[in-house]
């Protein structure tokens, strides 16, 4: 990935990714709330803030700036998504979004929470 896509992710905004990982999900029998608790169990957002976020049009660099907290275990996702080593992406950022990407995918592929939330 070049510079030139790492600012036009930087400058996406959530809000506008949101809506496809639901559909993603859904798509294959899962669930929004199933989702958010991805995304609640990564950034540390609850429900609230979460929603401000989708609100406010924020992009992803703001998105995982101002996270409470990236979970611990974030180093625990591994495998590859779009064609990228997720562990072995050096852009910080992307490597953010590319996580979240790939815990929507499992949730898609049918794998159970508790195996996507790495517990």
């Amino acid at each position: 990935m070049n510079n030139a896509n790492h600012a036009r992710v930087y400058k996406m905004s959530f809000a506008s990714v949101y809506p496809h990982y639901i559909q993603k999900a859904e798509k294959k029998g899962r669930t929004k709330e199933e989702v958010d608790e991805i995304i609640y169990w990564l950034t540390g957002y609850d429900q609230q803030t979460l929603q401000q976020h989708i609100d406010n049009k924020t992009d992803f660099e703001t998105f995982f700036a101002r996270a409470p907290q990236i979970n611990p275990n974030i180093s625990k996702i591994t495998g590859v998504i779009c064609g990228y080593r997720v562990e072995e992406i050096e852009d910080q950022l992307i490597q953010k979004v590319r996580y979240l990407d790939k815990l929507i995918d499992e949730l898609a592929k049918g794998k159970p929470m508790d195996k996507i939330l790495r517990k």
